[in-house]
């Protein structure tokens, strides 16, 4: 379908009560014009004046707006880097920066998007993303539950789970997040699963409850290891149509909002991933390390909020970002990843005069090397003595992570229990000297 003529728009571009003289006139075509340019630059239709694709299914929305600008939404957010901006935004918020045409300009530069100085291109992309909710009021706020809306891509409204139970869809999503292409034991899987979803599965009747509906969907092959008495359990791996109808989606929510090699780090298994971060060029071991992050939360189901530091600004030693869940309760969870020997107090210090400002209630560091006695004792005495609970995963836990995903669960467990057994401790103290001090009744 083809628009009106130009000088169509021109008269219909009119102000009331404008003038009729040479210089309304002028005025008219230039507005015409300018609404012309930001349809192309849009994608809505092309130099002939053409709808495109996407102006077609806009046109189609015209008798509703609500749909209309959710469409509009969505094509900015993921075909004309609107993701990238949102990203930029929340990022800025999370370090605490100040908000401004200049300063996002500083900071969308850092992420390969160019405006010219004095240029108002993002404050119209904002106005328009404001149409459909996603960014509220004057500030740049960005409301996260419109986004996802707009996205539609939440994992628990994939079409293709639609079909199964929620032990069959949180085993399908816990074997994809592994990568891993290889067969795997079954139960190994539903562990995982289980901890991160919080279903329950059969102990004995895995295979027909969970495992059959998926090998007759299509998504993972699964084969026994034995026969007969004392069989082992199944092994079970990916099919192209997992990785395409699961995989495919949980990796669409990443596009537009971090680097592409990111995503395309994030197929591989985290040993793949591990052995980049030794590369000895600083942009892929930098990569590989927010990469690293994103595999170990994605794998615990947490949602990814924004980055905070990023691998290029520390050649490669280190990458900050927030992650959080509102799975029974909020929590926000602050994840540093460090490519170095060895973490310091100095190193965890940092993290945790940061929580206060970004209100979490988490913090894990992972790092390819150890962490250092000094370190320990610090993060011990944080936990004593305040709510937070701080996570350490160094070099041995990775290499248990890359042989069996699973470990990912003890590992976290683990510092889940000795975070609990501390404030224990201190709650014991506390009630004793409660009661010492309170008088006895006669």
């Amino acid at each position: 379908m083809r628009l009106r003529s130009w000088r169509s728009i021109s008269g219909h571009s009119a102000r009331p009560g404008g003038g009729e003289g040479e210089g309304g006139s002028y005025n008219r075509a230039k507005l015409a014009n300018n609404c012309k340019l930001g349809l192309i630059a849009y994608g809505i239709i092309d130099r002939e004046g053409a709808f495109t694709e996407v102006g077609d299914k806009l046109y189609g929305l015209r008798g509703d707006e609500v749909a209309l600008y959710e469409e509009l939404g969505r094509h900015i957010l993921l075909n004309l880097r609107g993701m990238t901006l949102v990203q930029c935004l929340q990022d800025m918020v999370a370090a605490g920066e100040e908000i401004t045409l200049d300063s996002l300009r500083e900071a969308l530069a850092e992420r390969g998007v160019h405006f010219p100085r004095g240029g108002k291109h993002p404050s119209m992309m904002r106005l328009w993303l404001a149409k459909s909710g996603i960014i509220v009021g004057s500030r740049w706020q960005v409301n996260p539950i419109r986004l996802r809306a707009v996205l539609g891509v939440d994992p628990a409204d994939f079409p293709a789970l639609a079909q199964f139970t929620p032990q069959q869809r949180s085993f399908l999503l816990a074997l994809a997040n592994t990568s891993i292409t290889t067969p795997q034991p079954a139960n190994e899987i539903a562990r995982l699963a289980a901890a991160t979803y919080g279903v329950r599965f059969p102990d004995k009747s895995l295979p027909q409850q969970v495992l059959n509906a998926l090998k007759n969907a299509g998504y993972i092959e699964a084969t026994k290891t034995t026969t007969g008495r004392g069989a082992k359990p199944f092994l079970v791996a990916p099919t192209p149509k997992l990785k395409a109808e699961i995989l495919g989606p949980l990796l669409e929510q990443l596009k537009g909002q971090v680097d592409p090699k990111l995503v395309d780090l994030l197929t591989k298994p985290l040993v793949d991933i591990v052995e980049e971060i030794k590369s000895p060029h600083r942009y892929t071991a930098g990569m590989a390390l927010e990469a690293l992050a994103f595999k170990l939360m994605r794998s615990l189901a947490m949602d990814y909020v924004a980055t905070r530091l990023r691998a290029s600004s520390t050649g490669g030693a280190e990458i900050d970002l927030i992650f959080q869940s509102s799975r029974l309760v909020y929590s926000r969870w602050q994840v540093q990843c460090k490519n170095t020997a060895r973490v310091a107090l100095d190193d965890v210090a940092k993290e945790v005069g940061l929580t206060h400002f970004l209100k979490s209630t988490v913090i894990v560091i992972v790092t390819t090397g150890e962490v250092g006695s000094e370190a320990r004792r610090y993060a011990n005495r944080i936990m004593s003595d305040s709510n937070l609970a701080i996570v350490m995963i160094d070099r041995t836990d990775l290499e248990g992570i890359s042989a069996n995903p699973a470990y990912l669960i003890d590992a976290f467990r683990r510092e889940a229990e000795h975070a609990m057994t501390l404030k224990k401790s201190i709650w014991g103290i506390a009630a004793n000297e409660k009661n010492r001090r309170s008088p006895s009744i006669p």
